[in-house]
């Protein structure tokens, strides 16, 4: 049997660089194709593990070339898509928001009209040979907007975008059901809620605290250090995209969540406390360097995703709480860092 052939976007960046030796590892009648730009947040080093392997392959490239994903589709008879290519930074879309318009939507767009004309003969017509294929987005709690004190998001949460990153994102969204509503694309979306663990890129929260503890610098948290994200373990959310690429149904949304509602004063405490215990300073505390700054415009007060639909209908569970994650991440950077 003859092996399929899966493009993968972006995953040079923190959950592809995850997902790909997971998924390499796990379906050995997979060819992987990973387009990535290698903007900031994308780095090869985060696949070094991958790079000999021949059912890998490395494009430089952007999402938004419509002849390069055509040749691509044509070269290597693409049979299957998921999709994580995204400018995601916050910060970076409210100094830049027409980077992440181009590349959230545009890049969508381009990438599954792509598939599309490929894959069909004309809407709800299948070509033979393509029956089965399938185009996974991979979106973002953030399209929801933000939570009062109660409540979760679920997959009829109305969308209520708050940022320019959040509104690309939303709007990526609407393109996927759209091609499969008027056309009759197979296509699935999940919504994921803040993912830390290994590879992250070194500004977000997280890598951000351990960096500037070691370093015995200032940490930064923002305002009052009270807003709520909800924390998955990468590897959890790389389970629950394997998941849903293969069994989710047709057009259907999932969200996934790690049910580990923190405040930001919650995480760098933690983190602290961890890093006082293992690489102790005499007489010290990492959490004196907590310092707070101004806060982020628009920033979101809270977010929490309900995964029950994904729990009782595709049988996915996550397997780390945010305590054993955080060690296993910290333990991660420490190496990294040459701490450890």
């Amino acid at each position: 049997m003859q092996n399929k052939n899966i493009l993968l976007t972006g995953t040079a960046g923190f959950i592809g660089s995850n997902f790909v030796p997971y998924f390499l590892e796990k379906y050995q009648n997979y060819n992987l194709i990973n387009l990535d730009l290698l903007t900031y947040a994308g780095n090869l080093e985060n696949l070094a593990e991958c790079e000999g392997n021949p059912r890998y392959k490395f494009i430089k490239g952007d999402i938004c070339n419509r002849e390069l994903i055509e040749f691509i589709f044509a070269e290597y008879d693409i049979s299957g898509v998921i999709h994580f290519a995204a400018e995601s930074h916050v910060d970076n879309s409210i100094k830049n928001p027409g980077v992440f318009v181009q590349t959230n939507v545009n890049g969508t767009f381009t990438l599954i009209d792509v598939a599309y004309k490929y894959w069909m003969n004309k809407p709800f017509e299948y070509k033979t040979k393509y029956q089965n294929c399938r185009f996974h987005h991979i979106s973002t709690d953030e399209v929801y907007g933000t939570l009062g004190e109660t409540g979760l998001f679920t997959e009829s949460t109305p969308y209520a975008p708050n940022s320019p990153y959040s509104a690309s994102k939303a709007s990526s969204d609407m393109i996927i059901r759209a091609y499969n509503e008027t056309y009759g694309l197979n296509t699935v979306i999940t919504n994921c809620s803040n993912n830390y663990g290994p590879k992250q890129h070194d500004e977000k929260l997280i890598p951000t605290i351990i960096r500037k503890a070691l370093s015995n610098q200032n940490i930064p948290i923002y305002g009052d250090g009270k807003n709520i994200r909800d924390w998955l373990y990468v590897l959890d959310h790389c389970k629950g995209i394997d998941i849903v690429y293969h069994t989710g149904k047709k057009g259907e949304t999932y969200n996934i969540g790690g049910r580990n509602e923190r405040t930001n004063l919650q995480i760098v405490d933690r983190i602290c406390t961890i890093l006082d215990k293992e690489v102790p300073i005499p007489n010290f505390s990492y959490k004196s360097l907590i310092t707070f700054v101004e806060d982020r415009a628009g920033h979101d007060r809270r977010y929490a995703i309900d995964a029950t639909k994904l729990e009782n209908e595709l049988g996915w569970k996550a397997d780390e709480n945010f305590d054993s994650g955080i060690i296993k991440t910290i333990e991660w950077y420490l190496n990294k860092y040459g701490v450890l």
